[in-house]
């Protein structure tokens, strides 16, 4: 895969597909995931007719990992030096949990490139119960192992039917969290991003046409949290899909269904 070096660091990238009038989708990564996690995703954008960007976020896979922490402001920055590089713009921007907090900075920051914009199973700030969960996870990273730490959030990224009626990919994840390469130090960076982001009070700023999009049974990131998002973006549009936080994996079609109906009709 390609890098690019932005932002004095090596981003490591992916664009399937080829440039179109349909137009390009950038893809935007979660906490400890990297560009493979939108596995489930791509295949259908491609038969779509769009040309499609993901990477690995700064302290994930074949990125560098630089000391943190990390801010959801800088790491917009390195998708906006990365696009800029690779010349692209006018394009549609999805993130998801983390990325979709990232997508926000984005959009505040460089309005101008972007289409669309769709904020997926994320808020626009934290609310004390994900703070007391993020301050557990970073205590059990650092007194246990952070493969232990995800191996967790992956139970509970789901639901209970997934892994009552798909127990092998149940058990293909788990297995995929107890091998992530991430070091404690890169996860903790990354950690900092989802407790410190903070943009709830400025994304009625936000002017592009805008998608809140959650798994309708979404406890990591509630899905209360994603509907006060919405409602705090004008004239943003609101989607439930089936499945908890990990619905891009555990409901690949209805959620890849509701992204390309919006992104469809916000190129009209």
């Amino acid at each position: 895969m390609p890098t690019a070096h932005i932002n004095g660091i090596n981003i490591n990238y992916e664009i399937d597909g080829t440039d179109s009038k349909t137009g390009t989708i950038v893809l935007i990564n979660g906490l400890a995931d990297d560009l493979l996690s939108w596995g489930f995703q791509v295949p259908a954008l491609l038969e779509a007719g769009y040309r499609v960007l993901r990477f690995d976020n700064r302290g994930i896979g074949k990125s560098d990992r630089p000391a943190g922490p990390y801010t959801s402001k800088q790491m917009a920055a390195d998708a906006k030096a990365l696009v800029d590089h690779l010349g692209i713009s006018g394009f549609h921007l999805m993130g998801v949990s983390m990325g979709g907090m990232i997508s926000q900075e984005y959009a505040l920051a460089y309005p101008g490139d972007l289409k669309s914009l769709t904020l997926a199973c994320t808020y626009g700030t934290a609310d004390a119960f994900c703070q007391t969960m993020f301050a557990m996870w970073a205590d059990l990273a650092k007194e246990i192992s952070v493969p232990f730490v995800m191996r967790d959030v992956a139970l509970w990224a789901f639901t209970g039917p997934f892994f009552n009626e798909r127990a092998a990919d149940a058990a293909e994840f788990a297995a995929a969290m107890a091998s992530l390469d991430m070091s404690l130090e890169a996860y903790l960076a990354q950690l900092a991003v989802i407790q410190r982001h903070d943009a709830i009070g400025r994304v009625g700023q936000i002017k592009v046409p805008t998608l809140v999009l959650a798994g309708e049974e979404d406890i990591l990131i509630p899905v209360r949290l994603s509907k006060v998002l919405k409602d705090a973006i004008p004239g943003a549009q609101w989607k439930t899909t089936p499945g908890g936080h990990a619905c891009i994996w555990e409901s690949p079609d209805p959620f890849n269904a509701a992204f390309l109906a919006f992104v469809s009709s916000a190129s009209a």
